[in-house]
């Protein structure tokens, strides 16, 4: 695949479909303070075909999921994710999702009050992690997500080559190394991985090893490995790439923020854990820890 089509492909899948559009602008026109969103009277008198309920419905599952991203970045990177930012995690195509999703948020009472938001942008301002940690649906999944690595074992995964072949945590026994985790045409991970391979084409004959396990097929976004071969390719990537799977996502606790990168050393210790882009002098300095 040349990079010309490989680009326009990836353009396409970020655009919103009609059906996408419609159902998002309907719901930034009708919601109302104090009065919850009901997916099954939307589903029921709304939005009636196939093509409406699954949008609606793929927007239901995000909704749970993202207070589970605000908690694990702000925790992990001490900073609180931009709109934008949301929508970059999420593969938000319409304009102005992102803030619709929080403002149903606020008039939820499924979920808690746990965050403030600029009433002149609607960027969040503050997020409250003890709110949600302690709150009986969403704080198991938060203390997995949010949990302390460094100085922990780093979890056991079997995973696929693109080519289908299993890489596994065996493998990489006695050996430092990064898991890095990340999804096709997410920004940080966009300006991460090249760093990355500048960084494995320096220390790989020390004997450091790069797993990049690629979430796309978990997070259901519309990418297929032509397209992951030609980024590859592109990149000039050498480390070993992979599908991340559900299974290796809840062992490492349910990453919900990419990239996410645990770095390993010889002894199987998780030495640093990094949420978001990085600096390269910082993603070095946790290379030539995990190789000590």
């Amino acid at each position: 695949m040349n990079l010309w089509l490989g680009a326009s492909l990836i353009a396409l899948a970020l655009q919103a479909s009609d059906t996408e559009t419609k159902v998002i602008e309907y719901l930034k026109k009708n919601i109302e303070p104090g009065r919850p969103v009901i997916v099954s009277d939307l589903a029921n008198e709304v939005f009636t075909t196939a093509e409406e309920r699954e949008v609606l419905s793929e927007l239901y599952n995000k909704f749970f999921k993202i207070p589970l991203f605000l908690v694990q970045y702000s925790s992990n990177s001490g900073n609180i994710p931009t709109l934008q930012e949301i929508s970059e995690q999420f593969n938000f195509k319409v304009d102005g999702q992102a803030d619709l999703i929080l403002r149903i948020m606020e008039v939820d009472p499924r979920v808690p009050s746990f965050f403030e938001r600029n009433p002149s942008n609607g960027e969040i301002t503050s997020i409250n992690v003890e709110a949600i940690r302690s709150h009986p649906q969403f704080g198991r999944a938060i203390e997995r997500t949010i949990a302390g690595w460094e100085g922990n074992i780093s979890p056991e995964f079997s995973i696929q080559h693109y080519d289908g072949s299993l890489i596994t945590s065996t493998d990489l026994a006695g050996k430092p190394h990064l898991v890095y985790l990340w999804f096709t045409n997410c920004p940080p991970c966009v300006k991460t991985s090249p760093l990355l391979v500048e960084l494995h084409n320096k220390y790989a004959e020390k004997g450091f090893e790069i797993v990049a396990a690629n979430a796309d097929q978990v997070l259901e976004l519309p990418y297929d490995n032509d397209l992951r071969a030609e980024y590859v390719e592109r990149l000039g990537i050498e480390f070993t790439t992979a599908h991340m799977n559900s299974n290796m996502q809840n062992a490492y606790g349910g990453i919900a923020v990419f990239p996410t990168m645990f770095f390993v050393d010889k002894n199987g210790i998780i030495v640093k854990h990094f949420v978001n882009f990085q600096e390269k002098p910082v993603l070095e300095e946790a290379i030539l820890t995990s190789m000590q």
